[in-house]
């Protein structure tokens, strides 16, 4: 056998920065510095200086190790010529002062070989930390683009005996794997890449040899930062591996590279592969050998480097590397050879498995398992995200498949819950990774004494207390395993049992008891692969391919399969891009959604929302839920009203005069004693407009700049952010007044003194407007000419929660009514307790409003709105007739209000705003000292605004970080969105349930985010 290792040659020349400066000058003419690069064999040097005509310029200056051939060295200099000439971004050698690209160096040990090439320009990605999926496919298609244009590239140095040709892979191992110093580790190693060097030798006949560059990964590939502040790869470097070799492998070490970057979800890697295979479509031998090969290339990855470390003491470069080799091992290692290909062969659109690895077959039951399933005697468990059997949260509880099936056991013999589902039993809040929802197991309870018969002819080959394992014949068959747990054999590790013949009797377990005193027991079934090793439960990442590898047992158990509602990976997001192609086909372009790619969520509790596959996402943008999403009580309520009445405001209930009472009470000053309801946050501003309008008899209202109000026709008018309509400021009607936004962070004037700054300002723009001719301002009488109203939040939300200036609102609320005019408080978005110190906006600026108009959480959900004002200026509506709202008001819409103010009052909402906001701002504030993009913490209690910029001093908005922050934030199971004009801004408005377990795993997703990228 070859010996990769036989002697020192594999030291790294002595070369120092001083050295490569003398190299560049007396072998190249270029003047200049030296900065050393990491590499594990060679010495490589960037050098930025001039050549000999003066042209400034940055250069690699590789000094090889003497231990690879001049043939090598020359081939990889083609190599690079060859792929720059098919227009691919790759270095090239420069010719030295005597016309050679090769030089060489004299040093103790004999002659240096030393190489220069053009530098590219551009980061590496090895320190990038995470890999947006953008990433991941653009490397895929890199890896494919080099392959595919070495595919005719010929030389004499090609026919190499490598460490890193995943052909001598196994040999590598073998060679070096004593030498690892911990014992655990070392059989680990040894075990798993036998396991896979066994799988490749039946599939290596079949993969296709070519050259490959072969080190294709994030040390090699060069990238540049795109404006949402991500490594996009571009360019490929170091060809030291050039050899022939699978072409597979070099797809398989290019994703080797990937897993480091996505620990969590290794799944993610195979997005490289679709991109590859879009370039370069893959044989079906070589999808099979894909995961073999990772984990030979992870063995191969620590085996060398944990050598490497002790024959170079002090290698700084290769010590750190060890971590992420290790992390490509351990990750790779724990997913199955099969497991791994059914999931690439489904994205890529392939058969389930390859001709070489049958899929289990579909086996019809001889003999039921369980003589008392019958149609009439079993019930089916619905564990589903949807089931109304989980309402009110009781899907959190540890108990509650037990609980459930308790209840179903006192109508039925059995209670089945099927394979397939995505459980939402099993979902778990606030964790960045995906549940194991997935259902890759038929679980039966059952109430009595059961017996468990064997349905097809079988051999027993494991016989435990607690578990059976059948492995069932079929002549010319591959053999499948099916797994019974929860109960104890009858018969003995390898007894031949004939179909129906008695296995075991069902275990009946203390921890559910029935009223009657009856037991529950409950019986795992599952169908395998003979060797495979399925969970029970996976995530839905995976739940596809366990659905071919583990497939369901529904048939053994002499019940009917039950459909797979929407099933997970592809198959979730196939349904979600379904539901987002419908939405599309019926809805405006104008009406937005969330997200590039959206989760289809199905079911709401607190302040989770939960997706059709079970994954629960913590939710921090729904201020509409302001008691959370399907609070019981005001589901209750909403349902009773329903059954005994539901009309309109101008029929006599209690209901309706009991919320405009509480909304009395509840104002900000006795003055605001009349309450108008509608049905939306747009229809209280507009109506709040119309009223200041007929009151004053004046048109003229005055609006902040960036403000959002609405989309009624009045309310869109004094909208005015640039976000919402590019065009708000041209197109203002004439009784529209625009002044600046009084943003003490970014606008006109900041600091202490801004609130003061900003109210001379207004003031001599009213000015100005009073002073402007009558004939210019539509020849309206002199008594119609003024100001009717001034109308803003009292927190800026669509600013993202800035808080106005201490002052400025008195200040603009005094000059308004000097005036002759209205004051309009917009309480849609930050009023109703969501500051926490104060029930309404306007009493953190210690004013009171003429007008208050408030939605959003008054019905948490249910369409309902309000205006609140004074009687007189009530009554001007009757000036023009009667007001009526067909919906505002009614008796169910009474009762929804009425049940959030009950909630919010005895749950301690406002309070609990108060608490949790403030440790929110706390957190934020810590984590804007660690990361500079973090420019503004804005806000009070439950409505917040986190202003990302690019420079603190310029505040150049990061507006393409933001929206990239977010799609990373949603994969690790947090709903947020960007706000603002710039939209740089995360907005921070969650249900005001939020707890501070809920808060400290948003910033702790927000710190992972701005510490490993997006």
């Amino acid at each position: 056998m070859f010996n990769f290792f036989d002697g020192p040659q594999l030291v790294r020349p002595a070369v120092t920065e001083a050295d490569a400066v003398r190299m560049a000058v007396e072998l190249y003419g270029i003047t200049g510095t030296a900065q050393e690069l990491g590499s594990q064999q060679d010495r490589n040097f960037r050098i930025d200086g001039a050549d000999p005509a003066g042209r400034e310029g940055s250069y690699l200056l590789k000094v090889d190790n003497p231990a690879f051939a001049e043939s090598e060295l020359a081939s990889q200099g083609a190599a690079m010529e060859h792929l720059s000439d098919r227009g691919l971004r790759i270095p090239v050698p420069v010719r030295g002062r005597d016309g050679q690209s090769r030089q060489w160096w004299p040093d103790a040990t004999g002659l240096l070989p030393v190489r220069m090439f053009t530098f590219l320009p551009g980061g590496s990605l090895v320190d990038a930390g995470h890999f947006d999926a953008s990433v991941i496919g653009e490397l895929g298609r890199i890896s494919a683009l080099v392959a595919d244009g070495l595919t005719d590239f010929s030389g004499d140095g090609l026919d190499r005996q490598l460490q890193w040709d995943m052909r001598n892979a196994s040999a590598v191992v073998d060679q070096l794997i004593d030498r690892m110093p911990e014992p655990a580790r070392r059989d680990l190693v040894r075990q798993k890449a036998r396991s896979a060097a066994d799988r490749l030798n039946v599939l290596a006949p079949a993969l296709r040899v070519q050259p490959i560059h072969g080190d294709v990964t994030d040390d090699n590939v060069v990238c540049t930062r795109l404006d949402n502040g991500r490594l996009f790869p571009d360019g490929v470097i170091d060809f030291g591996d050039l050899g022939y070799g699978w072409l597979v492998a070099e797809l398989a070490v290019t994703m080797s590279s990937i897993l480091p970057h996505v620990p969590q979800n290794p799944a993610a890697v195979f997005e490289a592969v679709r991109r590859f295979d879009e370039v370069v479509p893959l044989h079906d031998e070589e999808i099979a050998a894909l995961w073999p090969l990772l984990i030979l290339r992870g063995a191969v990855l620590v085996v060398s480097g944990e050598d490497q470390t002790q024959r170079e003491i002090g290698n700084v470069y290769a010590e750190e590397r060890m971590q992420a080799e290790w992390q490509v091992f351990d990750i790779a290692q724990r997913i199955g050879f099969d497991e791994a290909e059914v999931a690439i062969r489904q994205l890529l659109g392939r058969s389930p498995l390859s001709s070489a690895h049958s899929p289990v077959r579909v086996l019809v039951a001889e003999a039921s398992m369980i003589a008392a399933i019958d149609a009439g005697d079993s019930v089916i468990l619905d564990l589903s995200v949807t089931s109304p059997l989980l309402h009110d949260g009781r899907w959190l509880r540890p108990d509650a498949e037990w609980a459930l099936a308790a209840e179903a056991l006192d109508q039925s013999a059995v209670a089945v819950a099927p394979y397939g589902q995505h459980r939402l039993t099993r979902s778990r809040p606030h964790q960045p990774t995906e549940s194991e929802t997935f259902a890759a197991i038929t679980e039966v309870f059952l109430g009595g004494s059961t017996r468990i018969h064997a349905p097809l002819a079988a051999v027993v080959v494991r016989a435990t207390g607690e578990e059976l394992v059948l492995r069932l014949s079929a002549p010319g068959d591959s053999a499948e395993e099916l797994v019974l747990g929860g109960l104890t054999a009858v018969v003995a590790v390898g007894t031949a049992v004939t179909a129906g013949q008695l296995v075991g009797t069902v275990n009946h377990v203390d921890e559910r008891e029935l009223a009657d005193g009856r037991s529950v027991g409950r019986l795992t079934v599952q169908r395998r692969r003979s060797g495979a090793t399925p969970p029970r439960f996976a995530t839905p990442t995976w739940g596809e391919a366990w659905r071919v590898l583990a497939p369901d047992p529904a048939a053994l158990l002499g019940l009917s399969p039950v459909p797979a509602a929407e099933p997970a990976v592809m198959s979730a997001a196939e349904s979600a891009e379904r539901e987002a192609d419908r939405r599309e086909r019926v809805f405006a372009a104008a009406q937005e959604r969330y997200y590039e790619n959206p989760p289809q969520i199905e079911r709401g509790w607190q302040q989770f929302l939960v997706a059709t596959d079970g994954r629960c996402h913590l939710d921090m943008v729904n201020n509409v839920s302001a008691i959370g999403h399907s609070h019981p009580r005001l589901s209750r309520a909403i349902f009773d009203q329903m059954q005994l009445l539901n009309t309109n405001s101008r029929f006599l209930y209690r209901a309706l005069a009991d919320l405009s009472e509480r909304l009395v009470a509840l104002a900000p000053d006795p003055s605001l004693d009349t309450v108008l309801l509608v049905n939306s946050g747009s229809e209280a501003v507009d109506l709040a407009l119309r009223l200041a309008q007929m009151h004053t008899g004046r048109r003229t209202v005055v609006a902040l700049r960036e403000a959002y109000h609405g989309w009624t026709m009045a309310s869109d008018a004094v909208t005015t952010s640039a976000y919402d309509n590019p065009f708000a400021l041209a197109n203002r009607p004439d009784w529209v007044t625009v002044v600046d936004a009084p943003n003490s962070y970014r606008g006109r004037h900041r600091g202490a003194q801004a609130g003061a700054e900003y109210l001379v300002d207004f003031t001599q723009q009213l000015n100005a407007l009073q002073e402007t001719d009558a004939a210019q301002r539509g020849e309206l009488p002199d008594d119609a000419q003024g100001v009717a109203a001034f109308i803003c939040e009292p927190i800026l939300g669509n600013a993202g929660g800035v808080v106005l200036p201490v002052g400025y609102l008195a200040g603009v609320y005094a000059d308004i009514r000097a005036r002759g005019g209205l004051c309009i408080a917009d309480e849609v978005q930050v009023g109703y307790g969501r500051l926490g110190e104060h029930f309404w906006g306007v009493q953190q600026q210690g004013v009171v409003p003429d007008i208050i108009s408030v939605a959003k959480a008054m019905g948490n959900g249910y369409p309902l709105g309000a205006v609140i004002t004074r009687r007189e200026i009530a009554e001007s509506l009757a000036r023009e007739g009667n007001f009526f709202s067909s919906a505002g008001g009614s008796p169910v819409g009474s009762v929804a209000g009425l049940a959030v103010l009950d909630v919010m009052r005895d749950e301690g909402l406002q309070e609990n705003a108060r608490l949790v906001g403030g440790h929110l701002v706390q957190r934020l504030t810590e984590l804007a000292a660690k990361h500079p993009l973090i420019g503004a913490v804005h806000g009070l209690g439950l409505y917040l605004g986190v202003e990302l910029v690019r420079d603190r001093v310029t505040l150049e908005p990061a507006a393409a970080e933001t929206a990239a922050i977010c799609e990373r934030m949603r994969e690790l199971g947090v709903v947020v969105q960007p706000t603002s004009e710039r939209q740089n801004v995360l907005k921070v408005k969650p249900p005001l349930c939020l707890t501070i377990e809920s808060a400290d795993f948003f910033i702790d997703m927000l710190d992972e985010v701005l510490t490993r990228g997006w």
